[in-house]
């Protein structure tokens, strides 16, 4: 009872840090980014200690543990509004747009055809202006800008203004069933119920997967726990988090031989955000046509209803945004950027992408791929090294899944990236992030080594009180799942 208590005072400790950040911190702000960046070394110390603590309290007192910190620290983490991204802005104006019965792909936020549309908190009018004429906005999360093709100076809250939406169908869908039941001048609130919902939603397909398993539910608390998961997914509402919850359905279904279903989910989860299409390699080993040809089939219907209304202006902003983020020209590499000038690195990053994908596809294992896609999307985030952490939400469930916990080492690193815009703190979390995941697979190796060599005679196993009684095969009271969840890791 002592560790459960430890073990709640942790997580209440963790989400009154992440409720903290929510009310309090800003990285609009930059006179706030030394206390955000302190706050969430704390709230990743004590998201620690919570995890060490869970494993060690009786397997009863798990499960409810996980359920309620997931739901504590989840619903901290709607105290505030969104304070290290603006995107949610636009998931809302996207919204607004399509309960007016118009396609988003249309037009530009800006577009002076849409300035009916237009509330205060998105798209304002500024009350005053500098010398030149353009416009003063003094409130955080807003900027000036033009309106499109006028120019009469506004102030908006929408990143991106002048280019056209980026998301793809199924998160446009999203978009406007969030924004359908509120009124429009209900700012960020919606999406972040609606991230908090669906990571909640992750939670529970984690908990059903490793129990089904045999395996310690404790494990999701990486996820529930996660103040990664509760900044990116909640407070600032990251769509990512719906396609995440898509990606990890169709994992768990073709895993399981469901291959229809879950190529619609597959489908589902890259016409949400295209990050996803990285899960899919490690589960076409069995009959791969069936999910190809149907997770196809799903994201080409879920496009036909906005090519019918737009037509060709459906690819939206994504060519611009590959390479404004230097993805066309390799600049944007930290890793790989250290050894080979510009477009060398973009043909290195698809080489290395490319052999690890097919090494994925080969290695993985049909009823359980979630190792080869850990590696993959790992792969792929230190590879790529987007400044944007919420891409890694999606290597969290496969953390959960594989109980490889050294592997949040990436998403700690591409949260430093984020708050610390420099390229050298960029290269150095990046690094230590790659020390710390082959740290933890040599570890793995070595162990599991020593274990084979005592089975085959090589070595002595230790006396224990447990042998010497004769009981050694049996397991300890509240001890059997900490001991499954030990062979589980030897794997």
């Amino acid at each position: 009872m002592v560790r459960t208590i430890l073990t709640a005072c942790a997580v209440v400790a963790l989400a009154a840090v992440v409720g903290w950040q929510a009310v309090a911190l800003e990285l609009f702000s930059r006179t706030q980014t030394p206390a955000l960046v302190a706050t969430t070394a704390v709230a990743w110390a004590l998201f620690a200690l919570a995890f060490v603590l869970l494993r060690r309290v009786r397997p009863s007192h798990v499960l409810p543990l996980v359920v309620s910190g997931a739901l504590l620290v989840g619903g901290a983490a709607l105290l505030g509004p969104p304070n290290t991204s603006t995107d949610s802005a636009r998931y809302a104006w996207d919204g607004i747009v399509a309960g007016a019965g118009l396609s988003p792909y249309d037009h530009v936020p800006v577009a002076d055809e849409l300035a009916g549309l237009r509330v205060d908190w998105l798209i304002a009018e500024p009350d005053a202006f500098t010398e030149e004429g353009e416009a003063v906005c003094d409130e955080l999360r807003v900027y000036g800008t033009t309106a499109v093709p006028s120019g009469d100076p506004l102030c908006t809250s929408i990143n991106r203004p002048h280019v056209p939406t980026i998301y793809p169908p199924l998160a446009e869908l999203y978009f406007a069933a969030v924004r359908l039941p509120v009124a429009d001048t209900v700012e960020y609130l919606p999406f972040q119920v609606g991230g908090l919902l669906v990571s909640l939603g992750v939670s529970a397909m984690l908990i059903v997967a490793l129990r089904r398993r045999g395996a310690d539910p404790a494990w999701v608390a990486l996820w529930a726990w996660s103040p990664f998961v509760a900044t990116e997914a909640v407070t600032n509402s990251h769509v990512d988090a719906l396609g995440v919850l898509l990606a990890l359905g169709a994992s768990l279904l073709i895993a399981s031989g469901r291959r229809v279903w879950g190529g619609i989910a597959l489908g589902a989860a890259i016409a949400t955000k295209l990050i996803p299409v990285i899960v899919a390699p490690p589960l076409l080993t069995r009959r791969p046509l069936t999910v190809i040809l149907v997770s196809i089939a799903t994201f080409a219907l879920l496009y036909v209803p906005y090519v019918v209304l737009s037509g060709p202006e459906v690819v939206g902003y994504l060519p611009g945004y590959l390479s404004e983020e230097g993805y066309d020209d390799g600049s944007r590499f930290a890793l790989l950027s250290l050894v080979l000038p510009g477009n060398a690195a973009l043909v290195a990053a698809l080489v290395i992408v490319a052999v690890v994908a097919g090494l994925c596809w080969w290695k993985a294992d049909p009823t359980a791929p979630w190792l080869a896609q850990l590696v993959l999307i790992g792969t792929v985030l230190v590879v790529l090294s987007p400044r944007y952490s919420w891409y890694a939400l999606l290597l969290v469930p496969f953390i959960v899944l594989t109980r490889r916990w050294e592997w949040l080492a990436i998403p700690l690193a591409l949260t430093a990236r984020l708050l610390v815009p420099s390229l050298a703190v960029s290269r150095v979390a990046l690094a230590l992030a790659v020390v710390v995941v082959v740290a933890g697979w040599w570890l793995r190796r070595r162990r599991g080594l020593l274990e084979r060599s005592t089975s085959l005679g090589g070595g002595v196993a230790p006396v224990t009180p447990a042998a010497v009684s004769g009981t050694s095969g049996a397991a300890k009271p509240g001890g059997g799942r900490a001991d499954r969840a030990d062979r589980a890791d030897r794997a």
